[in-house]
């Protein structure tokens, strides 16, 4: 009854402060509706304030066009005016300069008149001294042909003796020439003869010291040894091929076994998890309300299977604390002997239940029995007895019989409990067994990551020991091309020790036949006097020649000089006659031009006083446009000056209507505040309540019209109201309900739990499937690009191998790649240690194979042939077009090569025929090579 009245109490309060809240929030309503109206008046005569400064800023803007207009023309024809006068002025410089140019003009043609005057007289003398010079030179011109005649004779004369003496000196030089040529032949074959002697003896020394050499040389023997260390390679090599195959196989049996630890693991966490779930759970659960008092049930220890009857026995007498402060208690004690017993055959609900004394006397009471036996002996149970079935039924003594219903909340508080220490024993050993596991676990991964470690070594070693057979080979190679390269030059020293001997015989014959043939030469002294005479001879004959031919060739200059001066006299002699006769008639041009220079000058006279009267005119009407044009500039300045009034205004009645509007925003927003506070209290009221404000003013007991009491003293007085009735204790009146919505909601959870773990294992064996086939397509691809790299390396070097290598991963999907080639000449290598050719074509090789794995529409190579030599150029554009007749790519290749350029089908390429213009050109190469086949 006193937390009915508390709760009533409570009510009461909460209606009074629910209906304070709304009329408070109705009262806010109102006057922010006035406030907008009031708002949107003031908005409504700023807005009309605004439209008449428009409309007289637009009246402003609309005439200022007109004056500037006007403005502009006054502007423009004083400036017209102004040009007129520069051009008047520019007029009146041109007619100075040409008075000044016609006054120089008739002075120089005057200057010109005297000189052709002059240089006429001089053409007359001209001619008189070059008649008298024609005269003397043909005078003298007869008396040189005499001369020239006799010249002649003497020089045929002096030709004859010097043939003479030239063929008797030929004959003697031919003779000496001779007899010098034998014998310097037969000297230089005897040089040449002692020379090879002495190569033939100098190679001799040097085939017996090398054949000595390599006979003290033991090739065969290095071969040997060479090929013992190969074969102790290649038994290393198959011992650690051998040891890296059971590290292999150790490795994937201690990955197994991790992976099943690991799910071993996983399980036991799992159920370790469950279990430690629902005891932390439980003890949620089980955890006392008030905490000061807690109820007796959590005191209790009840055997399994005994909670349904100790419920049915004492039902919410259970939730009692038995401490003695707390107001409602349980205060009994032991049994006493007066107490009555038990009907025959009920056993006491003492036996089953222990943990609080204050209840013994209580169970004492209580009988245990079965169904069929609890109706037969109700009849005996004395005053306060009861019988209870451990499904729950219950026989009281005062008659009250009660069937077997859902468990109460203390028979299933105790069965948690009973749960709780089962849970956690089984906790216990669910940790213990997770730990025990997870030790496992580990030691499986050490023992994993050590087969790995171990693996990894014998792979390295594996490796090493195929380097080292792969170097001992090379050397085998090396020793067994060297032991092949001694065995050929021993016998080519054989042989060049024959054709030594052969040549030194054939050097000392030859030596001996040219000595013979030098001795039965004639003596040279004679041969030199009969030479030096006939050479004397014919000197002192060309000598003779020299001087007649001088002589005859100095009276035929002097001839030919006097003729050609009989000629230039001529020719001066007729310019100066056709200077002569051109010198009136230029006399008469000068003076017609003289004349026409004057006439000009004297029209000249009256331009200055046009000139004069055209200025006057011009500056007059200068100032009559210079004063419009002032008008018209004050009349714009006036429009403007209004026009910036007429904005100013109306920015300023738009800033105060903005204002306004601001305001009617300002005032909307706490309208729309007011009706939210006015609509959420509305709404408090009808969640709580469940009525109207008027009911909850009835509810509050406020009469109609009265003042409610103020906000403060209704809250203080809600929370004392409140706070008396949480003093009561824990009264929960919907725990069946709850307890039903807290089950439904674990079964919800559990439910949901159970789809992601479902979840959770399909999503990770899709994952597995996506793995396990995401490997089979690598390997599969990787083998094709493999089988593709390897045949376009060998077509693009010309030889040589290549290879594509999965490394340092046991999985294909986290392996690294590494590309081992091996050019011709060359041993295996990886790409990082290929020359930049080299490294472009192995380059080139691996894209075109994965081309060819997956054919692209399109491939764009950029300068892809720059590192490579013409050779390999042609190999790259022969695999090019190997590339377009297996596949449909189609190539864009970005090249400065003439050789790529020539082999390609068309050629694209930007000029700039223009400055600053570019242009595409292209080239049909194809096309052009069909037109020169048909032409």
């Amino acid at each position: 009854m006193r937390y009915r009245a508390l709760s009533e109490e409570v009510r009461r309060h909460e209606a009074v402060l629910l209906w304070s809240r709304w009329r408070e929030a109705a009262q806010q309503l109102a006057d922010a509706e006035r406030a907008g109206e009031a708002a949107v008046r003031e908005v409504a005569e700023r807005t009309r304030d605004q439209a008449e400064a428009a409309r007289l800023q637009a009246i402003a803007a609309h005439q200022l066009p007109g004056l500037r207009q006007a403005e502009a023309e006054a502007a423009a024809r004083l400036q017209r005016l102004t040009l007129a006068r520069s051009e008047l002025d520019k007029e009146e410089a041109r007619l100075s300069t040409r008075r000044q140019e016609l006054e120089r003009r008739m002075a120089q043609l005057g200057q010109d008149m005297e000189r052709e005057r002059a240089l006429s007289a001089d053409a007359e003398g001209m001619l008189e001294r070059l008649r008298e010079e024609a005269e003397a030179l043909a005078d003298e011109q007869a008396d040189a042909a005499e001369a020239a005649r006799d010249g002649m004779l003497a020089v045929a004369d002096a030709e004859r003796v010097l043939l003479a003496a030239e063929q008797a000196l030929e004959e003697r030089t031919r003779a000496y020439a001779d007899v010098g040529a034998r014998r310097s032949a037969l000297e230089a074959q005897a040089r040449d003869a002692r020379t090879r002697l002495a190569r033939a003896a100098a190679e001799q020394a040097s085939v017996n010291a090398e054949e000595t050499r390599l006979r003290q040389e033991s090739g065969s023997a290095d071969l040997e040894r060479r090929r013992e260390e190969a074969e102790i390679a290649r038994e290393r090599l198959f011992v650690a091929e051998d040891a890296a195959g059971e590290a292999e196989a150790a490795h994937q049996s201690a990955r197994q076994e991790l992976e099943a630890a690991r799910q071993v693991l996983g399980e036991a966490e799992r159920a370790f998890g469950r279990l430690d779930a629902e005891v932390r759970t439980l003890e949620k659960l089980l955890a006392a309300v008030d905490h000061r008092f807690p109820p007796v049930v959590d005191l209790l220890r009840v055997e399994k299977g005994f909670e349904i009857a100790l419920g049915a026995a004492l039902g919410d007498d259970l939730d009692l604390p038995v401490d003695p402060a707390a107001t409602a208690r349980w205060a009994g004690g032991d049994p006493s002997p007066h107490d009555p017993p038990l009907p025959e055959g009920a056993m006491p609900l003492a036996r089953v239940v222990s943990g609080s004394a204050a209840l013994a006397r209580r169970l004492a009471q209580v009988g245990i029995v079965s169904r069929e036996d609890g109706a037969r002996l109700a009849a005996g149970l004395q005053s306060g007895q009861r019988l209870v079935t451990r499904e729950g039924d219950l026989w009281r003594w005062d008659g009250v019989v009660a069937a077997a219903h859902a468990p109460t909340a203390a028979a299933r508080r105790l069965a948690e409990r009973n749960r709780l220490a089962d849970l956690r024993d089984e906790v216990e050993g669910a940790r213990e067994k997770a730990a025990e596991l997870r030790q496992a676990a580990l030691a499986c991964e050490a023992a994993q990551g050590l087969a790995a470690a171990r693996e990894a070594q014998s792979r390295d070693a594996r490796r090493a020991a195929q380097r080292a057979l792969e170097g001992a080979r090379e050397a085998e190679a090396a020793a067994e091309r060297k032991a092949g390269q001694h065995a050929a030059r021993l016998s080519a020293l054989a042989e060049a020790r024959g054709r030594i001997a052969a040549a030194r015989d054939e050097g000392e014959e030859a030596l001996a036949a040219t000595e013979a043939s030098l001795a039965a030469l004639e003596a040279p002294a004679l041969i030199d006097a009969d030479l030096a005479a006939a050479r004397g001879a014919a000197v002192q004959a060309r000598t003779r020649v020299s001087e007649v031919r001088a002589a005859a060739a100095a009276v035929e200059r002097e001839r030919a000089g006097r003729l050609k001066r009989l000629e230039a006299i001529a020719r001066e002699e007729q310019s100066w006659r056709e200077r002569a006769g051109g010198t009136d008639q230029r006399i008469a041009d000068l003076d017609q031009r003289r004349s026409e220079a004057a006439e000009d000058l004297l029209g000249l006279e009256d331009a200055p006083a046009e000139l004069q009267m055209r200025r006057r005119r011009l500056l007059s009407e200068l100032e009559v446009a210079d004063a419009a044009r002032r008008e018209a500039a004050d009349r714009l300045a006036d429009g403007d000056a209004a026009l910036a009034a007429a904005d100013r205004a109306a920015r300023d009645t738009l800033e105060a209507m903005a204002a306004a509007r601001e305001a009617t925003a300002r005032a909307e927003g706490r309208l729309e505040a007011a009706r939210q506070r006015r609509d959420d209290s509305l709404r408090e009221i009808t969640e709580a309540f469940g009525a109207t404000p008027e009911g909850v003013r009835d509810v509050a007991g406020l009469a109609a019209g009265a003042e409610p009491p103020p906000l403060p003293e209704t809250e203080a007085a809600l929370d004392r109201a409140r706070r008396d009735r949480e003093r009561l204790g824990a009264v929960n009146l919907r725990a069946e309900i709850e307890l039903q919505e807290a089950e439904a909601q674990f079964g919800s959870l559990t439910g949901e739990r159970d789809d992601l773990t479902e979840a959770i294992k399909r999503l990770r064996g899709g994952i597995q499937s996506l793995n396990r086939e995401a490997r089979e397509r690598l390997q599969a691809s990787f083998v094709v690009v493999d089988g593709h790299f390897r045949k376009l390396f060998d077509t693009l070097f010309g030889g040589g191998e290549a290879q594509l290598v999965l490394t340092d991963a046991d999985d294909p999907l986290e392996a690294g790649l590494d590309i081992i080639a091996k050019p011709p000449g060359k041993k295996p290598q990886t790409l990082s240690l290929l020359s930049g050719g080299e490294q472009a074509l192995t380059a080139m090789a691996l894209i075109f194979a994965v081309f060819l794995t997956n054919p692209a529409p399109i491939c764009v190579l950029d300068e892809v042939d720059a590192p490579l030599d013409d050779a390999n150029v042609e190999r790259f554009c022969t695999l090019l077009d190997e590339m377009t007749r297996l596949t449909d790519t189609r190539f864009l290749t970005i090249t400065h090569n003439p050789i790529t350029m020539a082999r390609m089908n068309r050629l694209f390429g930007v000029t700039m025929a223009e400055r600053g213009i570019s242009r595409l050109v292209s080239v049909d190469l194809q096309g052009a090579e069909r037109l020169r086949e048909v032409s």
